[in-house]
């Protein structure tokens, strides 16, 4: 699907005026492109003289985070969080930005719906012919994406840990390692972003202005504070499934030394009514209260037993 953008180059510079969407392309556009067709590819890259490589390398889900220039051409591949609808809560997919002198493209598999963050002005002095302030936004944008899935992870965190330390069941376990899964990919993707900020910030690969660098840095802090954060919900989470097995294994071992308990002070009563129950002369057998002595006997054994068990485990 392809979408295109436009910013009515009117008013002051740092103040123009809400995107809107256009029906055709011209100098200048935003062209935004998800999961798109090769009759639109060639399209885009016919009308724009982009390489239709570069508008393919973010259609593949494995692609890497980088920076590529070629011929005027400059490709920008971040991973950007997504919401899914598996079993993994969150996931990240790439995001490929490609400009040149005259127009500024986004690639994904996937609608992000970064035009929402734009649309009514929202995003001060946003506009599609600031290409490199666009670029920055972008990446701004989605690093506070990140933030805010990753507080929403340690919410849903906290609600799973209270319902375990009540009751341990396999819905709750699984749903923790999934979260466990979504803090992997959010930490592989910010590190490998983090690498594309630094490269951006420290060479000369997109023209920026001094306000512009200022928008960079800050982007870069909030990219490693994102950094910091998944690595402290990882810790914990990971902590947290080693406890959970801890106490999985003494409430195991608890069950496993009560069920030892109870063969043991049943096999005693059983070895003697089994003796007194043989087809063979028996002491007292003719007596009136043998079966009254034989009950006493094996509750007299149980007990003394079930005393003797008692103090080995108090022993240890």
């Amino acid at each position: 699907m392809l979408t295109i953008y436009r910013t009515p180059q009117l008013g002051q510079a740092d103040n123009p005026p809400a995107m809107q969407q256009v029906a055709t392309m011209q100098k200048g556009d935003w062209l935004n492109l998800v999961n798109p067709t090769p009759e639109e590819i060639r399209l885009v890259s016919e009308q724009t003289g982009i390489a239709e490589e570069f508008i393919r390398y973010p259609l593949d889900d494995e692609e890497l985070a980088r920076v590529e220039t070629e011929d005027g051409q400059i490709l920008i591949i971040v991973d950007v969080p997504v919401v899914t609808n598996s079993a993994v809560i969150y996931d990240t997919m790439p995001l490929g930005i490609v400009q040149n002198e005259d127009f500024f493209v986004t690639i994904s598999l996937n609608q992000l719906d970064l035009y929402n963050s734009f649309a009514g002005g929202r995003v001060k002095s946003a506009a599609t012919f600031k290409k490199t302030r666009l670029t920055l936004q972008i990446l701004q944008i989605q690093t506070n994406i990140y933030l805010k899935f990753l507080r929403d992870i340690n919410r849903r965190y906290e609600a799973l840990e209270a319902r375990l330390r009540q009751n341990m069941n396999n819905d709750d376990l699984n749903s923790l390692l999934n979260l466990q899964k979504s803090l992997v990919y959010f930490t592989t993707s910010l590190r490998s972003n983090d690498k594309v900020m630094e490269k951006l910030f420290r060479t000369r690969t997109i023209r920026m202005y001094e306000e512009d660098r200022d928008l960079l840095d800050d982007v870069i802090i909030e990219n490693k504070q994102a950094v910091e954060m998944a690595d402290i919900y990882t810790t914990i989470l990971k902590n947290s499934m080693d406890a959970l097995a801890a106490i999985a294994n003494n409430n195991l071992s608890k069950v496993m030394n009560f069920l030892a308990m109870i063969t043991l002070m049943v096999a005693v009563p059983t070895f003697i009514t089994s003796f007194f129950g043989m087809n063979l002369p028996m002491p007292l057998a003719g007596h009136a209260l043998t079966t009254l002595v034989v009950l006493l006997v094996c509750i007299l054994t149980i007990v003394l037993c079930y005393v003797l068990l008692r103090k080995i485990n108090s022993i240890k």
